[in-house]
């Protein structure tokens, strides 16, 4: 079926976990077919029972079993008029593999992946085809999902706001995927606003080592700071490098560790928007800590250090940080539950 005559597009989830479920939960209920392409303990609740899809704003979208199709068979990449990935990084390389050997070689390939590298080693390994990086802004967490009425189904809870935006390019792919809930923008400088959600991510590690939701740590002048020395860290590295970062929230790159440092009362009232997140929400890295699993942390404070040796710029905030999610990552088990002093 083709997007640009209107019609409902054939999207392969390649890699899907919480942020493919719940993009691909959208397009489905928006009339798109929707495969999940995914590891089993995943998807059989889906498959069995549905998902159900919520958010910090009141969504509570419910996508029937028979809306999805859910599979673990990478040959499901031929069907796809559109793959979107969204493994994490350290998968990619594995499903560029599939994507090469399955999907058809007009299908484009989005990028729905934190970090720098990803877009790039797809399209190292997908020569000649439409690969582009994406920007989402917003996290989403499993939830258990019980219904009123029938079995439980699967549940996921964007925990926090902000508009998709894709690299620019023909198919106009950006207008196509805008599906209720779901606002999703083209961009000409996909790699300025890449370096500017990475500069918003480091605060990933830091949430996972503090132990405390996201909220919670905003709301703490101490932590608040130790993410503006992080962020001032990667901004000096950036522009060492001839980085420039767009901002991914109304505030200037330049400003946000100024605000960070605020006092209580002036934060919360300049930075309200910084607040606009679930109570609960924690970050993906905290999440992966908590379930045993190696985290992002080389594809984000990792990018900045290797960008720091290249540029004789050190990092002894991104180099600690490190340090401690990979300790945090050998214990297994579950959050560190640091203090700021103990940085």
């Amino acid at each position: 079926m083709s997007a640009q005559g209107g019609k409902s597009l054939r999207i392969v989830i390649a890699g899907a976990g919480s942020i493919g479920c719940f993009c691909g939960g959208l397009w489905a209920a928006a009339g798109h077919t929707v495969i999940l392409l995914g590891r089993g303990p995943v998807l059989a609740p889906i498959a069995q029972r549905g998902l159900l899809l919520t958010d910090y704003a009141g969504l509570h979208q419910r996508i029937e079993a028979r809306q999805l199709r859910c599979s673990e068979d990478p040959a499901v990449l031929a069907e796809a008029d559109l793959v979107v990935v969204a493994v994490k990084s350290n998968g990619t390389a594995a499903m560029g593999h599939l994507i090469a050997q399955f999907a058809p070689p007009d299908a484009p390939v989005l990028s729905f992946q934190n970090a720098m590298s990803n877009a790039a080693l797809l399209l190292q390994m997908l020569p000649g085809r439409d690969v582009r990086a994406a920007m989402v802004p917003f996290n989403v967490v499993p939830i258990e999902a019980p219904e009123s009425k029938g079995p439980v189904s699967a549940g996921y809870h964007r925990a926090s706001s902000g508009k998709i935006l894709i690299a620019e390019g023909g198919g106009h792919w950006g207008r196509f995927l805008s599906v209720a809930g779901l606002p999703i923008g083209e961009t000409p400088d996909i790699e300025g606003v890449q370096w500017g959600k990475l500069l918003i991510n480091l605060n990933n590690a830091l949430n996972a080592l503090s132990g405390i939701p996201l909220t919670a740590q905003l709301q703490s002048r101490h932590w608040r700071r130790l993410m503006a020395d992080q962020m001032a860290e990667a901004l000096r590295v950036m522009k060492a490098a001839g980085l420039k970062p767009i901002s991914t929230t109304p505030l200037p790159v330049w400003m946000t560790p100024h605000i960070l440092r605020l006092p209580d009362w002036a934060f919360t009232r300049i930075a309200a928007q910084m607040l606009t997140i679930d109570p609960t929400a924690r970050s993906s890295m905290a999440q992966d800590l908590m379930l045993g699993r190696i985290t992002e942390v080389d594809a984000l404070q990792g990018e900045i250090q290797r960008l720091g040796l290249a540029h004789g710029v050190q990092t002894p905030i991104c180099d600690l940080v490190i340090q401690l999610i990979r300790q945090a990552e050998m214990k297994k088990a579950g959050l560190p539950k640091m203090q700021p002093g103990q940085f």
